[in-house]
Formats: C-alpha cells, sequence, structure tokens
C-alpha cells in the first residue's frame, strides 16, 4: 500500500507541473470563460498570502505541542494548495499570460518599455523563475508530508518536513511578491 501511495505522488508530481506547462505552451487555443477569471490573479495572491500566515501558524503550534491547532491550519494550507490549483490552471487556461512590463498590452516588449523596466525586469524573471522551480520542488514534499502525517508517522513527517516548511513558506511569500509586481500589467 506504501509503495502505491508513493506512486500516485510521484505521478501526480509530473502531471501537475507538465499540464501547466503544456496551457503555456497552447496559449493560442485559450476559451474566454468570463470576466470573472480576471480576479484570479488577486485571489491567488491572497491564498499564497493566507497559506504563508497558516504555515507559521502551524510551525508556532507544533512547538507549543498544540497537535490539533497545528492538523487543522496544516490541512487548510494544504486545502488551500489544492484550490490556488483549480485556480491558476482555470486562468492560465482561459486568459493569455501577462508579460512583465507590458504597459501597451500587445504582448511584446518595445525597446521603450524596456528603457522604462531598467534592471525590475531581471529582478522579476529571476524570482518568478526561482518561484516556479520551488513549487514544483514543493508539490512532492507537500503530498510526502501529508501522506506521512495521515499515516501517523511521526519520524518520516518530521523528516521530510525540515524541507517542505521552507520550500512551500518560500514558493507562497514570493507568489504574493510575484502578483505585486506583474499585477500593475493585468
Amino acid at each position: 500500500m506504501m509503495k502505491t501511495n508513493k506512486i500516485v505522488i510521484l505521478v501526480v508530481s509530473i502531471l501537475v507541473p507538465l499540464v501547466i506547462a503544456f496551457l503555456f505552451v497552447h496559449t493560442e487555443e485559450q476559451a474566454e470563460i468570463g470576466q470573472w477569471v480576471y480576479r484570479l490573479p488577486h485571489l491567488n495572491a491572497m491564498i499564497n498570502g493566507l497559506t504563508a500566515i497558516l504555515l507559521i501558524a502551524g510551525v508556532v503550534f507544533i512547538k507549543n505541542k498544540h497537535e490539533k491547532a497545528h492538523r487543522v491550519v496544516m490541512s487548510t494550507a494544504f486545502l488551500l494548495g489544492f484550490v490556488f490549483m483549480i485556480s491558476y490552471v482555470t486562468y492560465h487556461a482561459s486568459v493569455p499570460s501577462t508579460v512583465y512590463g507590458d504597459i501597451d498590452h500587445d504582448g511584446l516588449i518595445s525597446d521603450s518599455e524596456m528603457i522604462n523596466l531598467g534592471s525590475s525586469r531581471s529582478l522579476y524573471i529571476g524570482l518568478l523563475l526561482s518561484h516556479i522551480l520551488f513549487a514544483v520542488a514543493a508539490l512532492p514534499l507537500v503530498l510526502l508530508a501529508v501522506y506521512y502525517a495521515l499515516a501517523d508517522n511521526r519520524k518520516k513527517h518530521r523528516a521530510v518536513v525540515k524541507f517542505t516548511l521552507p520550500v512551500w513558506l518560500y514558493v507562497a511569500v514570493t507568489g504574493v511578491a510575484v502578483y505585486f509586481m506583474i499585477s500593475p500589467y493585468y
């Protein structure tokens, strides 16, 4: 049973990033499903911010031996991650990607737009790339942490959480930062 669960975690950890990558490659096939989708990046930023707060609260609760509160906030953070993924995929399946620095919204960065950006575009791209790479790494770590928690394997749960927490927290915080940097161009 344990081997099957780990295979499922591996498959999900590979398929989710592939589906998301597919959405970015096939932008011409996006379907407009309503104006409400344009609010999803704002929702995603709120989810990321709340997730960061919940992760920190989870650490505080477990350090103070409040296991039930820890379980509640971490379960909520996990569920928010699921809601985030649905929202993120819905948005990117429906709306062309926003280009950082694209003031005239033509999907390209002109020479004058590039001059106005200065080094902020490099900062944005570096932050975005690290956010994406850590998000891909976070998925199997989070799934393993949840699996060990549900299996009540505290030793393995603690071992994987030593890596999961900083990665997941980085993803949540940089998700908010990326949102604030790109939001003027929506």
